[in-house]
């Protein structure tokens, strides 16, 4: 999505089947991360993480095929159940990559269902947007199931 100052940003909405208290949770508990993260066939063999305005987080990608590769940025807002923002960029980054910020912002809607809007920019290309949108779409995938599950226990 480009915006109106021509900046490629990114914007993604799910309605998910649990509490924002409970998605949020999810979004920045290591042991969740793992569940839920990254696009398809991928795993997660780690998440590091200092939750907190100005803390650290790091997250190891194993992809089905390839080698482990990094995440990692800094927490920029950190507003349980709220909001969580933080800055995004890939270690030893493609040359097309460039730090941007994710916001996430969560409201209740209704009994045990929560709405998740996420926005991340600006990036440097349409091609690394379009990337981003189809790991962010995979991983809300695996979350909106994840959260489900819990929703039927």
């Amino acid at each position: 999505m480009m915006t109106h100052d021509g900046e490629l940003r990114l914007h993604l909405q799910r309605v998910l089947r649990a509490p924002r208290s409970v998605v949020f949770r999810a979004l920045t508990e290591p042991q969740e991360l793992t569940k839920w993260w990254g696009p398809d066939g991928f795993a997660i063999p780690s998440v590091e993480s200092d939750l907190r305005p100005g803390g650290s987080y790091r997250i190891a990608m194993q992809p089905p095929e390839g080698d482990l590769f990094y995440l990692a940025g800094e927490f920029v807002e950190v507003d349980p159940p709220e909001r969580l923002s933080y800055t995004f960029r890939w270690e030893d980054p493609d040359p097309e990559d460039r730090e941007t910020v994710v916001k996430l912002s969560l409201r209740d809607i209704g009994a045990a269902r929560a709405e998740l809007v996420l926005s991340q920019g600006d990036f440097a290309t349409e091609r690394r947007q379009a990337l981003h949108e189809e790991g962010w779409t995979q991983s809300l995938d695996k979350l909106e199931e994840l959260m489900s599950s819990y929703a039927s226990t």
